[in-house]
């Protein structure tokens, strides 16, 4: 097993050219939120937004809109109640989606999940996370042709592999990621490992300051602005779950606890110092 280093992140991360604009740096829709669990999807968008995603949009209860215009003014919203067929085209422009974060697992929950993987496709990014792995581990949703990301904690990923947490070694966490052949793994836990067919890379950083709420909300709107920026690839994964430790860390030097609103507030510091260093 590899351990993922600031060499990733560098490798990754690069000074934004002179000549650009918002679409060069990813579409990316977040689905998920619900009257009882809005500030994940808020949060899930804020950290894409503030990782440096180009145009961001949330699909959500039409309950967060007032709190997410208010937090996070750059993100577009959608009300996900309204008739599937009047957003999907939206969904289709995606480079990147999310799903799960919030979105609870209510039937309407798990019918928007099934409506959403059977329309996403092959050059599209999905990551799915959160509520979304409960239901598709209880209710068997099959998995659609695109590039997958899976970030389940380790009880999550219990449901989808059969694993106990005492049998997630790494021989049966990739020997049950075949059922998932185009999925990457991001199993959070005390230094997250990424798996990815035969790749298997472990954070040695990262501690009990970000045992919060939020902080795998926030991971996933990382990835996704990673994702859409620089191209969906195991590297940029392992580089995206680096940078969410690193800056917790930073920030646990003078804090007991590093809350997800602080890590999303220094994405941009921690990002243009390191591509300044490339």
């Amino acid at each position: 097993m590899q351990v993922i280093t600031d060499a990733t992140v560098r490798a990754v991360l690069k000074e934004r050219p002179a000549i650009s604009h918002k679409g060069d740096f990813g579409r990316i829709l977040i689905i998920g939120g619900s009257q009882q669990y809005g500030g994940a999807a808020i949060m899930s968008a804020a950290a894409a937004v503030y990782a440096g995603a180009g145009l961001v949009s949330v699909a959500s209860d039409l309950s967060i809109l007032t709190a997410l215009h208010t937090r996070l003014p750059e993100a577009m919203f959608i009300d996900y109640q309204q008739p599937f067929i009047q957003w999907r085209a939206i969904i289709q422009s995606a480079d990147v989606l999310v799903v799960g974060p919030g979105l609870g697992l209510s039937p309407f929950a798990g019918q928007l999940l099934k409506n959403l993987l059977q329309t996403v496709h092959p050059k599209q990014t999905v990551i799915i996370d959160g509520s979304a792995l409960t239901l598709i581990g209880r209710e068997h949703i099959p998995l659609p042709n695109a590039n997958l990301i899976l970030t389940p904690h380790q009880m999550e990923w219990a449901r989808l592999s059969n694993l106990s947490i005492d049998q997630q070694t790494v021989a049966a966490n990739q020997a049950a990621l075949t059922a998932y052949p185009n999925a990457t793994l991001v199993l959070k836990k005390h230094h997250t490992v990424v798996y990815q067919h035969e790749q298997v890379q472990q954070l040695t950083i990262g501690g009990p300051s970000m045992a919060t709420g939020g902080s795998g909300d926030t991971l996933t709107g990382i990835i996704a602005a990673f994702c859409g920026q620089f191209g969906t690839s195991y590297q940029t994964i392992c580089a995206a779950v680096y940078t969410h430790s690193a800056i917790a860390d930073e920030l646990a030097k003078t804090q007991y606890v590093t809350l997800p609103s602080q890590i999303i507030q220094t994405l941009p510091h921690y990002m243009a110092k390191i591509a300044h260093q490339s």
